[in-house]
């Protein structure tokens, strides 16, 4: 394995200062001194022709000056002289660089010059940039502080990413005060180069690191951030804070859905399918990540409350109901264990209440039964410091159930001087405690989250839910039909045409542009029907009064025609109407009415809502959203999260809807956002559901022709799963193989493979000894990001299952024009044509992807797969640094 491409960043050897100084109010100088004061291993040298000395320190006028390898370089100076400083660190060979420096920016103007100057020197010598205008980075285990901060963070196991650096400080600061440590600290500035994917690919391997704090401004490149964030997710906690949720201003949008959905509301839903969690203040940022790296796990959400108070338990109890923690209903088993053992006073249910005098074995029994109900997800103890209680001996007791608990157990000790032995007791067994009923019940919300986003994380539906059913070509002719006319607004025929093509069950219309027209129309439907207006310049129908529904024969036709024109124009005279469409009025006296709806958000693309519809949506505001593409899982998740939801069931005389209609809407619904990059908004509005199904009544999109993509879908934030790259061929006895992207849930037959193989073929694969794949390895071999790696596995089916006999991956390195691959083939299934087949398909999409470069490294001994990649069009060279190993590359 070669380095990471940070490692000069995170761990140098040997640093350099640009613009240190004697000036003590110089950042320069604080910098300096930092890393001089924290007793940094490695190498430190100042840079500046000012000074020949820095206090008893060798000053250097420029790096040219100094003869030893720099891995690091921290740049203070002004910002004009930023560029010809990445370029003489370049020249001297360093790979990363710090530039704390500010004055840059984007856009237009001498900064964005600078900056601009600063990215094309540091491309040309690969290296690259944290920053600018940031605070720096933080290494506590090595005793690295290349900050100006007034703090050395604690060693410890959380990593900081901010965007700020000024809130660094201040998290630092309170950190500190509670002895939290840090694995790494890193401020990104204007991350003008390295952002959070970048760091965060790092992290994700990074050993001194559990757990990962994440504090976001804004996101400059979403799919690099969701990338990193679902490869960090994957093995250690991830939790995020975000400012800015509430945007003042508006926007010009045509549809509900516009108006409805916000940008927060786009952030939660990417996070969701990341496998992280978000909290919105700084306490909670470290109570979710100390209660997380606690690796303490739930799979429900239904919360037992044992308390000393009743005021404490109420509290706890409202929280709850308002994150939507169920408060779980105790067994009968569990009540009668209660009634034995706790006074006849006691709550006699959830919260249990063991009353004020509660000594710590009234405590021990009541918790230990919550702890063994098959009803409780977790447990949260409180107390609060009565004259009777003994809240050092309580706390004793809970550290000692937590150690043969299997469910989270969660303490609040209520209070301040009475309570703080017992507090330090938790913090030195690591037992999860809190201050507050509605922190507690918050952290343990945190855990249902982290669940169910980790759900989502292990998702990877494909870009078509029904391949090869859908009538793409002729979707896009539509849109392409209706752009070349000028217009982005799809009218209901061409709308109902768009859903239709992609298998959504419409209420078909026939458009009718005289009262004559349209009884011929509702004689050919067949009445009842509705007739709504056709105009390019009404938005929604029912605010000009432009729908008329129930015309029940063929006399009030011709009147209903020509009221509905008549009423549109004198609402809107200003308009232009088509005419007016024709539909047959649908009877479900068991329908409820939902929205569907697609926005394209600025920073994540497209995001599909849904929720409660009709016409007071906006007022109602019942909507959940989820980024595409999705699948089953995904779809049922998202119906949950809404109010309606709880509709859809069976109630009073209505029976259950039918959620495999509504879900198979919704996947036909992401097929045409994966498909279409011109959709920019539309609602289906109102979906009808009942027992029976669902159809569209109404419909209304809008395209654009500006969605530029260098790659398909490149306009969604999240990759499908690639099923398009599925392939079978045969080998000369007639064994059927398939060859197929790797997917999650290939962990066990990946895992098998390996086992499976020669030692010796195991060593040419890992250059190792390897018996098995850790569960870290497994989850990176098989959890990958299709758009900056990729994974081919080999196999066949035997006995109904399938076995895997081959793989070849690569991944792509930072800087986009090259990537490393790897291959192995079952020492059983060898000189077969495997790894030929194998490989072709991974240089094809990598070649299809843009990359120039395709290389990898192969044990010298390794002949066979030295002639595969010899006849697979590879170049060999000498490894710089091993030459027990040969570098073979391949132009693509």
């Amino acid at each position: 394995m070669s380095r990471h491409f940070l490692d000069p960043l995170f761990a140098p050897a040997a640093v350099a200062v640009f613009g240190a100084s004697q000036r003590s109010e110089a950042v320069g100088t604080r910098l300096y001194e930092n890393l001089l004061h924290a007793d940094f291993s490695g190498a430190v040298y100042a840079i500046n022709p000012k000074y020949e000395r820095l206090g008893d320190e060798t000053c250097y006028a420029s790096i040219e000056q100094i003869h030893e390898k720099i891995d690091l370089a921290v740049i203070t100076t002004p910002a004009r002289t930023v560029p010809e400083i990445v370029r003489q660190c370049g020249e001297h060979g360093v790979r990363a660089a710090v530039v704390v420096s500010a004055g840059f920016g984007e856009g237009k103007g001498e900064g964005a010059h600078l900056q601009q100057q600063v990215l094309q020197q540091a491309g040309q010598y690969r290296m690259r940039i944290l920053g600018p205008n940031c605070l720096g980075i933080m290494r506590p285990e090595r005793r690295l502080n290349a900050t100006f901060s007034n703090n050395m963070a604690q060693s410890g196991s959380l990593a900081l990413v901010s965007q700020s650096g000024a809130l660094c400080t201040a998290i630092l600061d309170w950190a500190d005060a509670r002895h939290i440590g840090f694995s790494a600290v890193v401020s990104l500035g204007g991350a003008a180069d390295i952002d959070f994917g970048d760091i965060l690919d790092y992290l994700a391997l990074d050993q001194k690191t559990r757990s990962i704090l994440l504090y976001v401004e804004g996101i400059h490149q979403a799919r690099r951030f969701i990338s990193g964030l679902r490869v960090a997710a994957r093995f250690k906690p991830v939790v995020v804070v975000k400012v800015g949720r509430h945007k003042e201003g508006s926007r010009a949008v045509v549809s509900h859905t516009g108006a409805m959905v916000g940008e927060d509301d786009v952030f939660d839903a990417a996070l969701q399918r990341t496998g992280a969690v978000r909290v919105m203040t700084i306490e909670q940022l470290f109570a979710a990540a100390q209660l997380l790296a606690t690796h303490q796990r739930v799979k429900n959400n239904r919360l037992a409350i044992v308390t000393n108070g009743g005021g404490p338990g109420v509290m706890a109890t409202d929280r709850a109901v308002d994150l939507g923690i169920r408060v779980a209903t105790l067994s009968e088993d569990t009540i009668n264990k209660l009634n034995e053992a706790l006074p006849g006073q006691w709550s006699h249910g959830n919260p249990v209440d063991v009353l004020g005098d509660a000594p710590p074995e009234r405590y021990q029994t009541a918790v230990q039964a919550c702890l063994l109900d098959e009803n409780v997800d977790g447990v949260l103890t409180m107390l609060t410091p009565q004259a009777m209680t003994k809240p050092e001996a309580v706390a004793r007791l809970l550290v000692e159930l937590k150690k043969n608990a299997h469910k989270p157990l969660l303490a609040c000790w209520m209070g301040e001087t009475q309570v703080k032995s017992a507090r330090e007791l938790f913090a030195r067994n690591q037992f999860p405690y809190f201050q507050t009923p509605e922190a507690s019940v918050e952290a343990f919300a945190y855990l249902n989250n982290y669940h169910q986003n980790q759900q989502l994380l292990m998702q990877v539906p494909g870009p078509l839910s029904r391949r090869g059913k859908a009538d793409t070509e002729g979707a896009r002719l539509i849109a392409d039909g209706v752009l070349g006319e000028h217009r982005t607004v799809m009218n209901l025929l061409e709308s109902q045409a768009l859903l239709t093509a992609f298998g959504i069950p419409v209420n078909t219309a026939i458009l009718a542009r005289s009262a004559n027209e349209a009884l011929v129309a509702a004689e050919s439907i067949g009445f009842p029907v509705a007739l709504k207006i056709q105009s390019p310049g009404v938005t929604h129908k029912s605010d000009v009064h432009g729908v008329r529904l129930n015309v029940i024969d063929a006399y009030s036709i011709r009147h209903a025609y020509t009221d509905l024109i008549a009423g549109v124009k004198a609402v809107r005279p200003d308009v232009c109407v088509d005419g007016v469409t024709v539909e047959k009025m649908i009877n479900k006296p068991y329908g409820r009415e939902i929205i569907i709806g697609v926005v394209r958000d600025p920073v994540f693309g497209p995001v599909i809502s849904f929720g409660l519809g009709g016409t007071a949506v906006e007022v109602l505001r019942d909507r959940a959203v989820a980024l595409p593409p999705l699948n089953s899982f995904i779809a049922r998740a998202l119906i949950r999260q809404t109010r309606v939801s709880k509709l859809l069931e069976e109630y009073r005389d209505f029976p259950a809807a039918n959620l495999d209609a509504l879900e198979h809407v919704l996947r036909c619904v992401s097929d045409m956002v994966c498909e279409l990059p011109c959709l920019k908004e539309f609602d289906i509005n109102p979906l009808l559901i009942d027992d029976t199904g669902a159809i569209v009544l109404d419909a209304r999109i809008v395209i654009d022709s500006e969605t530029k993509l260098q790659s398909q879908y490149g306009h969604m934030a999240i990759y499908p799963y690639p099923s398009e790259l599925k392939t079978k061929w045969q080998l000369a006895d007639g064994t059927d193989i398939v060859i197929r992207p790797i997917r999650p849930e290939d962990a066990r037959i990946e895992q098998d493979f390996v086992q499976n193989l020669s030692p010796r073929s195991k060593y040419f694969r890992f250059m190792q000894t390897l018996q098995t794949l850790t569960p870290e390895m497994l989850v990176r071999f098989t959890q990958i990001d299709y758009d900056r790696e990729m994974a081919f596995i080999a196999v066949v089916e035997q006995a109904g299952e399938e076995i895997e006999i081959g793989v070849a991956r690569y991944a792509t390195n930072p800087d986009g024009e090259t990537c490393e691959f790897a291959l192995v083939v079952d020492d059983r299934w060898q000189h077969k044509g495997i790894g030929t087949h194998l490989m072709n398909a991974l240089i094809q999409v990598a070649a299809a992807r843009g990359l120039q470069y395709m290389q990898g490294e192969v044990l010298a001994d390794n002949e066979g797969m030295l002639n595969l990649a010899l006849a697979l069009g590879f170049v060999k060279t000498r490894h710089p640094q091993d030459i027990g190993i040969v570098v073979v590359t391949r132009r693509l």
